[in-house]
C-alpha cells in the first residue's frame, strides 16, 4: 500500500536512500542524517515522497511529481526503491501497479520516469508494469563519488 511519508519516517527514508545496494540509483549521493534531514524536511513539504507498505511493513518508497499547468496530465515517478531485504519478492511490481491505479484515479494521463541505463533489473521492472522506452539522455547523471556520468533511459507508460 502506497501511503504518503511523515516525518516520523525519516529513519526508514534515510537508511533506504544511505542503503549501499540502493544509493547508486538514486539522486542523492552518501550524506550523513544531518545534510538528508534538511532534503527530506523539503520532500515532507512538497508533499511526493511515499512509502510502500507490505502488511504495514515498509519495503520500499517513490516519489510521485504531479507536473502543473500545461503538463498536469503528468506524474514523474523518481526514487524508486525496494530495500534490498525485500528485493525478488514481487513487491517492485506491486508498487508498480499501484503507483499506476494511483495516477488512473487521479486524472493522470502519462507516467514518466528515467532510469540509469546499467539499471537492467529496474528497466526490466518498468516493461513488465507497461512502460516504454523512449530514449536515453547522454551524461544526464553524475555521480560525484565515483567521478562519473551515466546515462539514463527515459521512459513513460500512456494511460
Amino acid at each position: 500500500m502506497l501511503e504518503k511519508v511523515s516525518a516520523v519516517d525519516f529513519d526508514i527514508i534515510y537508511k533506504l536512500y544511505m542503503n549501499p545496494e540502493v544509493n547508486p540509483y538514486l539522486l542523492y549521493e552518501m550524506m550523513d542524517e544531518e545534510t538528508f534531514r534538511i532534503i527530506f524536511d523539503d520532500l515532507l513539504q512538497q508533499e511526493v515522497l511515499y512509502l510502500y507498505k507490505e502488511n504495514s511493513v515498509p519495503v520500499g518508497m517513490c516519489k510521485l511529481i504531479r507536473q502543473k499547468h500545461r503538463n498536469e496530465h503528468l506524474l514523474y515517478v523518481g526514487g524508486v526503491a525496494i530495500h534490498p531485504n525485500h528485493s525478488g519478492k514481487g513487491f517492485g511490481k506491486k508498487m508498480m501497479l499501484e503507483i499506476i491505479d494511483f495516477c488512473s484515479k487521479t486524472g493522470v494521463l502519462r507516467i514518466e520516469l528515467s532510469v540509469a541505463s546499467s539499471n537492467i533489473k529496474a528497466i526490466r521492472l518498468y516493461e513488465k508494469a507497461g512502460f516504454t522506452k523512449e530514449g536515453v539522455m547522454k551524461n544526464y547523471t553524475y555521480l560525484k563519488s565515483k567521478n562519473q556520468f551515466i546515462d539514463e533511459v527515459l521512459m513513460s507508460k500512456l494511460l
